[in-house]
């Protein structure tokens, strides 16, 4: 017996019809990625000068903590990486706003990303100098008492910063 001859389909009519999409993201990347700009009067705007104060005494508190034997007391290790951290994130950002990056990059809710910057570093400052402040102690052979109680003092500052710029700005 011979099997049963295929079933031929007839032919489906063709479209000449082509259609394209293109995405705007790449058009507007690739047309705004030529120039690098640079704003420098963002420095003189309060929310710029809010950052580099921020800068300046973020990089006096980890200063004056990495100028000692911090590594011998775990509380100081916590407050080292807050400050090391938020310092670094603060120079990013700076550079984000200088160079108008937020500009170029739409898709980012800029504000959003502000907002819990400032909220969450304006959180570990708190904590970070509650914990500096209380594990510094008056001893007689301790050299580290100013540097880690000017700390403290200074990451309340930080703190403070944080929030002019979260609640102001």
């Amino acid at each position: 017996m011979e099997p049963p001859p295929p079933l031929e389909q007839p032919p489906r009519p063709r479209s000449h019809t082509v259609t394209t999409t293109s995405s705007s993201f790449t058009a507007n990347l690739s047309a705004s990625s030529s120039t690098l700009a640079y704003d420098r009067e963002f420095l003189r705007t309060p929310p710029g000068l809010l950052m580099v104060a921020e800068i300046i005494l973020g990089l006096l508190v980890w200063t004056l903590i990495a100028g000692t034997e911090y590594f011998l007391y775990p509380a100081f290790g916590w407050v080292m990486f807050v400050a090391v951290f938020y310092w670094v994130l603060t120079v990013f950002f700076l550079i984000i706003y200088m160079t108008m990056t937020y500009t170029r990059i739409p898709q980012v809710p800029w504000t959003t990303v502000g907002l819990c910057f400032n909220g969450s570093a304006f959180i570990l400052y708190l904590i970070a100098a509650i914990v500096d402040a209380s594990s510094v102690t008056k001893e007689l052979d301790s050299h580290n008492y100013n540097s880690w109680a000017a700390s403290s003092v200074i990451l309340c500052l930080c703190g403070y910063l944080l929030l002019c710029w979260k609640y102001i700005f």
